[in-house]
């Protein structure tokens, strides 16, 4: 290891199309260097391998024993290296067995992951796709250590030194079950104060959201009676109640048990990012997943 370290590769290559054809007019022109070059290339090489490697014969050069026994491994070994160093080519969808790990809360589960299958399994039937669940405070530590491949998250609360791009901008509105015995259209601000309410707690049992602190800040309170952890439960409690509650509007599109209304008063929505570590970022299949979700999403 101590020689190799020492040295020059392309003392390898010149090596290696003196091999191939033992003329150094013939090596100078395929190596695109000049024939005083190349002739510098074999006196090091000769000195470095204690080896005259190639002799005067009858017809030009004829190489040594050592140099026919570097023959076959040189070559070998050469295009392995040039292997290594390759741009990798372009993703084959059609043909990959890859798994992929994505973190998603069941909001994006709905309104990201479904829209994606749709298209995944058309282009990489192979592949396969696994859904984790983390905390925001373990995204970063998840990327860095090769756990997931992706990450759906708000962009307000989005670990920073990750790659993002946003995938688009949400609102909430106010929603309840088809055929709600009171809310028929818009509501007024007295009506919507007089609701009662399931709201989605992702850390568990809290009661206040973004809603809650604009009403505050008006100096007014809604009726919150139900918390609970995930969107996809709050969905389904709504449509088999006569509770209500502000959702992410793309979570109850075109769902026919629910009707959406909005608001009498501004709720900010967010931005949703799409994340991933800077060791991925030109990895071709990663690319190619990425600009799949884009083109996914409705």
């Amino acid at each position: 290891m101590t020689n190799l370290r020492k040295l020059d590769l392309n003392l390898l290559l010149t090596l290696d199309a003196l091999l191939k054809e033992p003329n150094v007019t013939h090596a100078a022109k395929t190596l695109n260097l000049s024939q005083p070059s190349v002739s510098v290339h074999l006196a090091k090489l000769r000195e470095k391998l204690d080896d005259p490697l190639f002799l005067p014969g009858p017809r030009g050069m004829r190489p040594t024993a050592r140099a026919e026994r570097l023959k076959e491994p040189l070559s070998q070994a050469l295009e392995m290296l040039s292997q290594v160093i390759a741009s990798p080519g372009p993703f084959e969808p059609a043909g990959s067995k890859r798994t992929w790990r994505i973190i998603a809360a069941d909001y994006c589960q709905a309104a990201v992951i479904i829209p994606l299958l749709r298209n995944l399994r058309v282009e990489a039937p192979d592949t396969k796709l696994a859904i984790l669940g983390t905390t925001p405070s373990n995204i970063a530590s998840a990327t860095e250590h090769n756990k997931v491949d992706l990450v759906f998250h708000i962009r307000e609360e989005s670990p920073p030194g990750l790659r993002s791009r946003t995938l688009f901008s949400e609102n909430y509105v106010l929603v309840c079950r088809a055929g709600h015995p009171t809310l028929t259209k818009n509501p007024g601000l007295k009506q919507f104060l007089e609701l009662d309410y399931v709201m989605v707690s992702p850390d568990g049992g809290g009661f206040v959201g973004n809603t809650d602190q604009v009403l505050t800040s008006m100096g007014l309170a809604r009726k919150v009676v139900l918390s609970v952890p995930h969107f996809m439960f709050a969905v389904s409690v709504i449509s088999q109640t006569n509770l209500v509650a502000m959702l992410p509007s793309r979570l109850v599109k075109d769902n026919p048990l629910l009707q959406a209304f909005e608001a009498p008063i501004d709720i900010p929505g967010f931005e949703m990012n799409m994340m991933w570590h800077e060791k991925l970022h030109r990895e071709p299949s990663h690319k190619w997943l990425r600009e799949l979700i884009m083109q996914s999403i409705p």
